[in-house]
């Protein structure tokens, strides 16, 4: 299986382009679960939803539909992995009603947090419920120094079946700062050096793309490759798609879909354009 999604699930900005031209906010996640198989579930990162949110959210996507939430940065940042299980058995109970359709759960680490903090790292995700797939992304250089302590940390993650998440912000930097967004973004996404890696069945890129849909097919033409052979292998990638403003992330996402050239549950047609087409007929 391939999950392919973007890095949120409601935009007005794809209202009458990805979305139907009526689409409420409140309809946003069923016509992108028309569309994608997966989301990257940034929302949990800042806030917690209330119950009845969650119970939405489970009714608004297909059964094979896979969210891929955030574990919140209050205890990944602010409580730097410590002192948190009472706090973190809140938040999973909150959440456990989505376990069935949950593909993973992402431990995004702050920079500041090193090889030094991985005995950390390791006491915190033991504290996760083993139904949970569990990804974490680190961001601290020495994690990729190719040296003992990314071997240490790699083989952490392959001793319990963690996937490494493996940003690609190569094409981000490859654009001149010239906007608004280019800037926020080339700001707050990290520089850190590409290590392909599958430490687990599933594993997760999160691809920050160009503005210019064009100019991404050099970066993610090896993705191609790789991605096929793990479903060779029997593995089950996540791709997120990112732009700096995520306008048209939608339209990267089909086009490295089309040039994949596999079978795959993810929908070409956006309900704009089946609108559209349906309009046309009158």
């Amino acid at each position: 299986m391939l999950y392919l999604g973007c890095p949120q699930w409601s935009s007005t900005h794809w209202k009458g382009r990805f979305f139907s031209s009526n689409c409420a906010p409140s309809n946003m996640l069923s016509e992108y679960g028309q569309i994608f198989n997966t989301v990257e579930g940034n929302t949990s990162f800042y806030a917690d939803p209330k119950p009845d949110t969650i119970q939405k959210w489970y009714q608004s996507v297909p059964e094979d539909f896979k969210f891929t939430f955030k574990i919140p940065r209050r205890f990944s940042h602010e409580m730097a992995l410590q002192h948190c299980r009472d706090d973190l058995n809140i938040w999973l109970d909150l959440f456990s009603p989505l376990f069935p359709k949950i593909g993973q759960v992402m431990l995004q680490l702050p920079k500041a947090c090193s090889p030094e903090y991985l005995h950390r790292i390791e006491n915190f995700c033991a504290l996760l419920p083993d139904e949970l797939s569990v990804a974490v992304e680190v961001r601290h250089l020495d994690f990729f120094d190719k040296g003992d302590a990314e071997r240490r940390y790699n083989q952490f993650l392959m001793k319990h079946n963690y996937n490494r998440i493996m940003m690609d912000t190569r094409p981000l930097f490859s654009e001149i700062p010239n906007t608004e967004a280019v800037i926020d973004a080339q700001a707050k996404k990290p520089k850190v050096p590409l290590h392909v890696i599958a430490t687990s069945n599933a594993p997760i890129i999160r691809y920050v793309g160009t503005s210019n849909l064009e100019e991404n097919r050099a970066f993610y033409k090896p993705w191609l490759n790789k991605i096929r052979l793990w479903l060779e292998e029997g593995k089950t990638p996540y791709v997120f798609f990112h732009t700096a403003d995520n306008y048209d992330t939608p339209l990267l996402a089909r086009q490295f879909i089309a040039e994949l050239g596999l079978e795959h549950n993810v929908s070409l047609p956006f309900p704009a354009e089946k609108e559209a087409k349906q309009n046309s007929l009158f």
